[in-house]
């Protein structure tokens, strides 16, 4: 069964960074922070604050990528130093679709191309250690806790580089 969407990914165009971290946010508070304590929500939201990635984007720190059903931005992916996904969120109503899969393929295909990169991380959330899973990630270590941030730290090695 295929119950994956025909969905457009591209680059983050910086005039679309408020709406790109607005999905974030909401998708955070929905199925993210019922798991964090208050330290962590805000933790999370001082990393998500507007000046500081856009910031860490023109340093070429963060790379995004913006998945859009027709003008919808509907999923996010960023990484940071090209091999390290700190942010993965899809809206609620496309879950189950493809869209963090298909998110997730576009970074592959992009350190694939660099011989330099032997893995991916990702210290993922409690709710996206199945996926990660599922994608190939096993874990480095059990489940840690910083500034109330709760994550598993996660590899997958990169084949065929």
């Amino acid at each position: 069964m295929n119950n994956s969407l025909v969905s457009q990914i591209e680059v983050l165009k910086i005039e679309e960074l408020e709406r790109v971290l607005a999905l974030v946010y909401n998708v955070f508070m929905e199925f993210e922070a019922p798991d964090y304590s208050e330290q962590g929500i805000k933790a999370f939201g001082d990393f998500i604050e507007f000046n500081s990635i856009k910031n860490m984007i023109q340093d070429n720190i963060l790379n995004f990528w913006v998945c859009y059903d027709k003008e919808k931005i509907v999923g996010v992916i960023a990484t940071k130093k090209v091999s390290h996904i700190c942010m993965l969120f899809v809206d609620k109503n496309y879950h189950r679709k493809g869209i963090a899969r298909n998110l997730f393929e576009t970074i592959l295909s992009t350190v694939k191309n660099n011989p330099k990169i032997k893995e991916i991380t990702v210290n993922s959330s409690p709710y996206a250690v199945e996926f990660y899973h599922k994608l190939g990630f096993k874990d480095v270590n059990s489940e840690q806790n910083v500034d109330g941030i709760r994550f598993t730290p996660m590899k997958l090695k990169i084949t065929g580089v």
